[in-house]
């Protein structure tokens, strides 16, 4: 059976210590030549199962998916496409379709564009699958002559990006659920971890790569790096040296703690907390996925989850959690607590798979 291709419209941690995406089973059918499917109503679903759903549906559809996102007051996916024949592959999974411009090969190829020729310090680029483009941020450091250079280039990829600055200034949130202490700096305890049945916890890796022994808020050594990766990545794991507790949870900051059971990816729409030692504990949004930003000084990190929760220096390495599921490590952003911003985070599902550790 043929499809007909739409044609394109215009659019634009606790106590000492810190502390799964559930599958929905999808059914696709396809339909006779003869038969006219009929559009269902989408699903009810929880941010992580729609974020299961839409990764099956991205992996079934290939080229004819543009991104996906959670509409959480509809409690509802939404999946963009460019054609009929994938809409009805969306519908009958359960999901909202939404027929947009820009396919997800010629976003990315907006963002080499971005990487080649607009390495700025002070920005950012995140593909936002609910204006189909890829949003590109200035922060106030950068100059008139760095924004005349941006310009030119945004506005050389056409319907495909966006360009816009905020007022804050990106930069790894140094200094930290609990707060770990070495070598004069402060950081965030991320999530504790097993690996080989023995403890550790993950925290920033910008806050690995300036301090190799941690100590408690006391000042009581507690462990020694094991791994660190930053630039690139923004990830390290300690591994604990003292006798202390190390619950699978996070610091609420109001005498409890939510319990840490497994990691999850992140969807764009999902509502997440976050916890640090100098604001503790905030919640928002998952605004972007896949995000770059540029900190200077060769410091480039890739792969990161964006949100609109806020955080402040200190709260680096923090965690970033939906319900019982961690979900990323505080790395950095704009702004703070009082003004808003937008903050950074690190996957912690990329981080457990490269230290070839588990939450526990």
């Amino acid at each position: 059976m043929k499809h007909r291709r739409i044609p394109r419209r215009r659019a634009v941690m606790a106590g000492a210590g810190i502390a799964a995406l559930v599958a929905a089973g999808v059914t696709f059918q396809t339909a006779n030549a003869s038969e006219t499917p009929q559009p269902s109503e989408p699903r009810l679903l929880t941010a992580l199962a729609a974020g299961k759903l839409a990764s099956t549906l991205g992996a079934d559809l290939g080229a004819d998916a543009a991104g996906a996102y959670y509409d959480a007051k509809a409690r509802s996916l939404v999946v963009n496409v460019l054609d009929e024949a994938a809409a009805k592959t969306v519908e009958a999974a359960g999901a909202k379709a939404r027929l947009v411009e820009n396919s997800l090969a010629e976003l990315k190829s907006a963002r080499t564009t971005l990487e080649n020729g607009a390495t700025v310090p002070g920005t950012s680029w995140v593909t936002d699958p609910t204006t189909n483009k890829v949003v590109v941020t200035a922060d106030r450091t950068v100059s008139g002559t760095e924004w005349a250079r941006l310009t030119k280039v945004v506005e050389g990829l056409g319907p495909t990006a966006r360009l816009q600055r905020t007022k804050g200034e990106f930069t790894p949130f140094v200094a930290g659920g609990d707060a770990v202490t070495g070598g004069g700096g402060r950081c965030s305890l991320g999530f504790n971890v097993v690996k080989g049945g023995e403890p550790y916890f993950l925290t920033a890796g910008h806050c690995t790569e300036s301090v190799s022994t941690w100590s408690d808020s006391s000042g009581a050594a507690i462990g020694t790096n094991e791994t660190s990766s930053f630039p690139g990545d923004d990830y390290g794991l300690v591994k604990y040296t003292a006798d202390v507790d190390h619950p699978s949870e996070v610091n609420l900051y109001n005498g409890s703690a939510q319990a840490i059971t497994g990691a999850a990816e992140a969807t764009v729409g999902m509502k997440v907390t976050r916890s640090g030692s100098t604001t503790q504990v905030h919640s928002g949004t998952v605004t972007g996925l896949d995000a770059t930003v540029n900190y200077g000084n060769g410091d480039i990190v890739t792969g990161l989850i964006q949100t609109d929760v806020c955080a402040e220096p200190g709260d680096s390495g923090g965690s970033l959690f939906s319900g019982s599921s961690a979900i990323g490590l505080t790395s950095g952003g704009s702004g703070d607590c009082t003004s808003g911003g937008e903050t950074f985070f690190q996957p912690v599902t990329e981080a457990l798979a490269a230290t070839g550790t588990q939450i526990g």
